[in-house]
């Protein structure tokens, strides 16, 4: 099931999520559900706290070939646990601030562990886009978004036409 995406500035985006201490069909049928709604956004990663949810919860799928095979990855309680010297800029953006774009400088590599849906424990390294998107979602699980790296001018142009564009669709600010 598609599950709404909260706009930028709202204030469950800002909160740190909560461990989750044991998987659940709960748990399982919000990462299927949140690996949906990621795809029909399009998107290529989405935090739980994004759909309401303050669980320590991501899914991505960075295969950007249209012919490519699909590898949607859930994580649950994901933490990087080694990073890269060298160091990567990609243009960032989110599903929560939506047509808005920046530079972020992040690691070119990092290793993550994490949990799978089954509750079996992971460890993989990843690389280029796959390494800035899961270090994106992870941000999410600990208050942080790409534009809290940017300067706060940008940072408060960004929030101001998200302020507007939730007026405009009704949802208040």
């Amino acid at each position: 099931m598609k599950r709404p995406i909260l706009i930028h500035p709202d204030p469950r985006l800002k909160k740190v999520c909560a461990a989750v201490p044991d998987l659940s069909d709960a748990l399982r049928t919000l990462a299927d559900d949140m690996l949906e709604t990621m795809y029909a956004a399009p998107g290529i990663g989405l935090a739980a706290p994004q759909v309401g949810v303050l669980d320590r919860l991501i899914v991505l799928d960075c295969v950007k070939e249209e012919d490519g095979p699909a590898r949607p990855l859930v994580m649950f309680n994901p933490e990087v646990v080694a990073a890269s010297a060298d160091i990567n800029v990609y243009e960032e953006g989110c599903l929560s601030i939506p047509d808005q774009y920046a530079e972020v400088t992040r690691p070119k590599v990092v290793e993550v562990e994490w949990m799978d849906r089954n509750g079996n424990p992971q460890r993989e390294t990843f690389d280029g886009l796959w390494a800035t998107c899961v270090q994106h979602e992870i941000d999410h699980l600990n208050g942080k978004l790409f534009i809290d790296y940017l300067k706060p001018l940008k940072r408060q142009m960004i929030t101001r036409k998200m302020q507007k564009l939730k007026r405009e669709r009704g949802r208040g600010s």
